[in-house]
């Protein structure tokens, strides 16, 4: 009997399955199973299939009947019940658990503005995102930075963890775990296209970091002009300046035909702003009195 099954989805799975096979080969991977994803504009299922076509691995899509044959599963960037049989399951997590259990973990880090990312491999549980603790990697982080950017920079914790966890599962060494401490333990909730709004009460540096976490391969920061949804591609955080009437979201310059949106503190230079579902770009405006709401 073959000892692993994956369970992947998008660059971290395709990236780890990558590191994986040139590790250790595809002999004790019994099959892959993939899903594919709506609310990406790249979500590497069919990167992720090649892949395994090319090594001889047997690929399922998600909506297939799978039977467990195997010793372990682990599961990258999965959503999905698995039932996992006499599998013990093995999760690789977008955060440094107890820290941001639950969804959409590397973007909310991101909002958040943590000096630090990270993965987490742990063994599944009843309660999600609760299991003992296998093993951890991190590695620091600077701002600005964009959520591709940050998806490749954390790629490299998988690939650590997958080179541990692989190493012990192929040797047959015993797997050891720990308890999370439930006092530091905080959750991140799924986010839908209403969350991707943008808040012109906020800071500009906060709105910044917003822009860049939910930017490619997500829909992208969202605001309206004249009730119509347009996305923020790019943009810069200025320095304030005094304004006496205060209106959060109204354009106050115009600099190199780039408008500069008043926030709740500081200033927000658009750079780059497309229409919802286009890439066609809408800079510059045709007029200068336009609130962003």
């Amino acid at each position: 009997m073959k000892k692993l099954t994956f369970f992947l989805m998008g660059q971290k799975g395709h990236e780890s399955l990558s590191h994986f096979l040139q590790l250790f080969g595809n002999e004790n991977i019994s099959f892959v199973v993939g899903a594919e994803d709506p609310n990406v504009k790249q979500d590497y299922y069919k990167e992720l299939k090649e892949l395994c076509t090319t090594n001889n691995i047997s690929f399922f899509d998600r909506k297939e009947k799978v039977s467990i044959d195997t010793n372990y599963i682990i599961a990258i960037s999965w959503r999905w019940l698995i039932k996992q049989g006499e599998a013990k399951l093995i999760v690789m997590h977008d955060s440094l658990l107890p820290k941001y259990r639950g969804f959409a973990p590397l973007v909310n880090c991101l909002v958040n503005g943590e000096k630090e990312i990270g993965v987490t491999a742990l063994f599944a549980s009843d309660e999600y995102d609760r299991g003992d603790i296998i093993a951890q990697r991190s590695t620091a982080i600077t701002y600005p930075v964009k959520i591709n950017e940050a998806i490749s920079i954390i790629s490299v914790c998988y690939k650590g963890l997958i080179e541990e966890v692989g190493k012990k599962i192929i040797s047959g060494q015993t797997i050891e775990a720990a308890r999370q401490n439930e006092a530091d333990a905080s959750y991140s909730l799924w986010l839908d296209d209403n969350d991707y709004d943008i808040d012109w009460n906020k800071n500009a540096n906060d709105i910044k970091r917003f822009i860049d976490a939910v930017g490619f391969p997500y829909s992208g920061a969202a605001t309206h002009i004249d009730g119509k949804k347009v996305r923020l591609v790019e943009a810069e955080a200025l320095p304030d300046v005094v304004i006496e009437n205060r209106k959060p979201g109204k354009i106050i310059f115009i600099e190199k035909e780039k408008p500069v949106v008043v926030c709740g503190s500081g200033l927000l230079k658009i750079i780059s702003l497309v229409e919802d579902g286009s890439t066609q770009e809408m800079l510059p405006l045709k007029r200068f009195r336009i609130r962003f709401s």
